[in-house]
């Protein structure tokens, strides 16, 4: 399908300096530039920043999956319905799930600056340091965000937002993220990716006015295709990972709600975002780290010695894509749970169209660090990951 917004080709070097002040620093401490958005990680002011508490923001493999966050009273409230206080008559009115996580922080904050109403959602879990999540939290606090703690799986909670402010669209970033880590806690991927996609879902096919939905697929979708780019009309029924199979699972039970219900729904296939406060659980992030305390770092090809790659996309392409979409979105057409009817149903991918060998990401950290990693190159294992990720973003 065609993009509202076309991202172009841009190199990760265009957009990476790192400062090799302190080998000791956490994975946090590269600073990124970007333009007039240019900020460094390690400069918030928040307690629980890594510079004053000297954490690993990558320490913890843990998932909550009771999403009991305390949230209602009357000071809450007021908090929640000041975010949500339109300053003109124009502009929409955005709940934001997800919007302490990596993505969900640079939208939410984007949506802001340029005068949206914007509520933010997120369960601050510690499958990586939630000190992280805090620090963006913080910020988008100063910018007039209120970003509480709660889960998409706590339905009264879903209803109590939706009955106290009328919002006009969903911008759904919060997930389960990380490919190999469903070896490990598979449970997390279905509760969040599948059933609370769902609850999220029902509240919104439920609410009057019915919002519109964006909300983050994924490029794991493409799976095991061995055809590159990967184009929106490509085949997706051959998963390489449980992530992957619960995205593909979130894309279906979409297009089911858009169908029954009349809720104007876009999906984007997000393909391998880096930027300032990412995950760190990215490679370079923790090739950066490694690299700078001398540790070895293992690089995986595939077959034949051929080169893994990814489709590094900026964080700043990514927020550009989401918000065009949001303002293309058109308005759900059902209400009271009743569908008049059809609706928009949309995907697109958000991608670079311009892969980078990881071999070559490598040689630039070399570069920039002015240190020599300690490399072990290793066969590709089969634990979900996938040879390479490139995005058609063709019109």
């Amino acid at each position: 399908m065609t993009s509202p917004h076309r991202l172009g080709s841009s190199s990760p070097t265009s957009h990476l300096s790192i400062s090799t002040a302190s080998a000791s620093s956490p994975p946090c401490s590269p600073t990124w530039s970007s333009g007039p958005s240019s900020f460094s990680p390690s400069s918030s002011s928040s307690s629980s920043s890594p510079s004053s508490t000297g954490s690993s923001y990558f320490h913890r493999r843990r998932d909550h999956l009771s999403g009991a966050a305390s949230w209602g009273g009357r000071e809450w409230e007021r908090r929640l319905r000041k975010s949500a206080t339109p300053k003109s008559l124009s502009g929409h009115t955005v709940l934001v799930t997800g919007a302490a996580g990596f993505v969900g922080f640079h939208v939410s904050r984007t949506l802001r600056q340029r005068g949206d109403r914007v509520v933010g959602l997120d369960n601050f879990n510690d499958y990586y340091d939630p000190g992280l999540k805090r620090d963006r939290q913080n910020i988008l606090s100063r910018s007039g965000v209120f970003v509480m703690e709660g889960d998409i799986n706590d339905q009264a909670l879903l209803k109590k937002l939706f009955d106290v402010v009328p919002f006009t669209h969903v911008m759904h970033l919060a997930a389960q993220a990380g490919v190999r880590y469903a070896m490990q806690n598979p449970y997390s991927y279905v509760h969040n990716n599948i059933a609370g996609f769902t609850k999220l879902l029902e509240a919104c096919k439920s609410a009057n006015p019915q919002p519109a939905i964006i909300w983050a697929s994924s490029s794991s979708v493409y799976g095991l295709n061995s055809k590159v780019p990967f184009s929106e009309k490509d085949r997706t029924d051959r998963p390489a990972s449980l992530y992957a199979a619960t995205k593909k699972a979130a894309e279906e039970i979409a297009r089911a709600y858009n169908h029954i219900y009349g809720l104007s729904i876009t999906g984007l296939r997000f393909i391998t975002v880096y930027g300032p406060y990412g995950r760190p659980d990215m490679a370079y992030f923790f090739f950066t780290k490694d690299i700078l305390n001398g540790n070895q770092i293992t690089i995986y090809e595939g077959p034949d010695h051929s080169s893994v790659a990814r489709d590094f996309t900026y964080i700043d392409d990514i927020v550009e894509g989401c918000l065009g979409v949001l303002d293309t979105s058109k308005k759900s057409t059902g209400s009271g749970g009743k569908k008049t009817v059809s609706a928009q149903l949309r995907t697109f991918n958000l991608g670079n169209t311009s892969p980078v060998p990881v071999t070559k990401l490598v040689r630039i950290l070399e570069k920039l660090l002015k240190v020599k990693a300690n490399k072990k190159v290793l066969p590709l294992p089969m634990n979900g990951d996938v040879k390479f990720t490139h995005a058609n973003i063709k019109a």
